[in-house]
């Protein structure tokens, strides 16, 4: 009896412990954009890896369009859900700010990304300065065009912050350094739609006959601007440009109908999420001069931490970066 009584005792302990351990495991919910499209693919699979490197629960929640309801409805479950951290990536800062200060009133901590001093976020962070980022593409831009011509510029929407940012670092740099360059139009908010971002090219080549570039930030405008540039089969007269996921371009960038850009790595950024939620778990708040994996050496302006790890595409980098896995 007495064995049997030890060894019923030790099972007991073992669950016991079992228990405590899964209650005391860190859950991160990430909430993207958009679900199923090789960007956020990445950055599932960044969260996925360093979720089980670190011991952590964490998991991406992808909306199945750029809706900014949709984001809230998904972060309303994860509050629902108590997970101790909440990842965005916003569609419209202003839309998801009285749920994120909902989610922090629960004791949630929420962590953004391409959103700088969003409202409602204990931390941001950025792989790429926005007017580092904007004038890369705008010197970019103008340098195919060879100084000369309009152009268009695509956004994800007009209500996400860091693309707009983006934007305006573009277009400032484009008129004080090229004055023969003409926007049409403002900025268009579609490059988070392949298929919007193809009929709206293709709209504007027809009304615009002197039209020689788009400049495209949001994974997919890239995309549909290249195949409107293949459809009409100006490759080489018409330039496009802008980040986008190498995998889903790499045809376009070979083509010719697709010029080139910049990226940070999105499974990175999925590391970075997971990371930082552990890190401040852990009671480790970051500060300048920390070494964090994924950011490295950290200089944070307020609850934002801003990094320059700019990733060149293009017909030389781009199966490199398709090995990747990106």
């Amino acid at each position: 009896m007495k064995k049997i009584f030890a060894a019923a005792l030790g099972v007991s302990l073992a669950l016991l412990a079992s228990t405590a351990s899964f209650a005391a495991e860190t859950k991160i919910g990430v909430v993207v954009k958009i679900g199923g499209i090789p960007w956020f693919n990445a950055m599932e699979a960044g969260i996925k890896e360093q979720s089980a490197k670190l011991g952590v629960n964490g998991f991406m929640v992808g909306p199945t369009s750029a809706d900014p309801a949709l984001q809230v409805r998904a972060i309303e479950d994860l509050i629902a859900q108590k997970v101790d951290f909440i990842g965005v990536v916003p569609n419209d800062s202003k839309v998801l700010e009285p749920v994120l200060k909902k989610a922090q009133a629960a004791g949630i901590k929420v962590i953004t990304h391409e959103s700088p001093n969003q409202a409602g976020a204990d931390w941001d962070f950025e792989l790429a300065s926005a007017k580092g980022f904007g004038e890369a593409h705008g010197k970019l831009l103008a340098e195919k065009m060879g100084g000369k011509g309009s152009y268009a510029v695509f956004v994800g929407s007009l209500t996400v912050p860091l693309h707009n940012a983006w934007a305006d670092a573009a277009i400032a740099y484009i008129k004080a350094n090229y004055p023969d360059m003409k926007l049409v139009g403002d900025r268009y908010g579609v490059a988070e739609d392949l298929d919007k971002s193809r009929s709206t090219a293709l709209d504007l080549m027809s009304a615009n006959p002197d039209l020689a570039g788009f400049m495209a930030f949001g994974s997919q405008g890239p995309i549909g601007a290249g195949r409107a540039v293949e459809e009409r089969r100006k490759d080489g007269k018409v330039f496009v440009v802008g980040p986008f996921s190498p995998g889903q371009g790499a045809k376009l960038i070979k083509s010719g109908a697709l010029t080139g850009g910049f990226m940070w790595n999105p499974k990175q950024a999925g590391e970075v999420f997971v990371t930082l939620a552990d890190q401040i778990a852990k009671g480790q708040t970051p500060k300048a001069g920390d070494t964090i994996d994924g950011l490295g050496t950290i200089n944070p302006e307020g609850n934002t931490i801003v990094v320059d790890q700019l990733l060149k595409i293009d017909k030389e980098s781009i199966d490199k970066l398709v090995s990747m896995g990106l």
